[in-house]
């Protein structure tokens, strides 16, 4: 159930070599970061979650690969507070190809948050939303996504606990944040874009709480 909740296909270069990530019964875990084309002609460089079972010779920096799999969810402590981190869960890795959209990612689980709707300085209308995604042995991932334009509209009237799916790209988006003494840090966020948008309101379900949210992918 949860592989038709979670759904990524992206094609792209390794930008870093593996690293180790953590541990979890005995397999390891390793992190690396993909390189993916938009179709606008920018990039995204975003992290990937590799199983010790699927690593082989061809997962080195400069690789053009197909990775399939899901956008897993996961808490860590930076700087003395926790912040929700996304990364690629690997499931699969293929030959690259060329004939599909380098970044694809459905998601269908619950608004946990109220949406968010604001307008940038220069017009435009942007809905922020959180989503609870189910997966197995009762997990849940929390996955923040933006839509914009009319489907932002939209989603700013939806409720929490309405189940949605959603269709769009995975991405990453660098921005700048404001500390307590005054400085400014460059940060990278991730997040879904929303192409698509549909609410199923014909198959409601409660979001799952944000306790629950593991603490590393698995």
């Amino acid at each position: 159930m949860d592989t038709e909740n979670n759904q990524l296909t992206l094609c792209g270069v390794i930008e870093s070599a593996p690293v180790l990530d953590h541990e979890v019964f005995g397999e390891q875990f390793y992190r690396m970061d993909v390189r993916v084309p938009r179709l606008s002609g920018t990039q995204d460089v975003l992290p990937v979650t590799v199983s010790e079972r699927l690593m082989n010779s061809q997962v080195t920096p400069g690789t053009r690969l197909t990775i399939l799999g899901q956008l897993r969810s996961y808490n860590k402590v930076m700087g003395g507070a926790g912040r929700l981190l996304l990364t690629a869960f690997a499931q699969r890795l293929l030959p690259p190809d060329d004939e599909e959209n380098p970044n694809m990612i459905r998601l269908t689980g619950a608004i946990c948050k109220p949406p968010a709707f604001r307008t940038t300085p220069f017009g435009r209308e942007i809905a922020d939303l959180m989503l609870a995604v189910n997966r197995a042995f009762g997990k849940s991932d929390y996955i923040p996504c933006i839509a914009w334009g009319r489907t932002a509209r939209y989603a700013a009237q939806l409720s929490v606990g309405e189940r949605l799916e959603v269709q769009g790209r995975f991405q990453s988006r660098e921005y700048q944040k404001q500390m307590p003494d005054g400085t400014v840090m460059n940060r990278m966020a991730y997040e879904v874009s929303i192409s698509r948008l549909t609410c199923l309101k014909d198959v409601p379900m409660a979001p799952a709480p944000l306790e629950r949210e593991s603490a590393i992918p698995q």
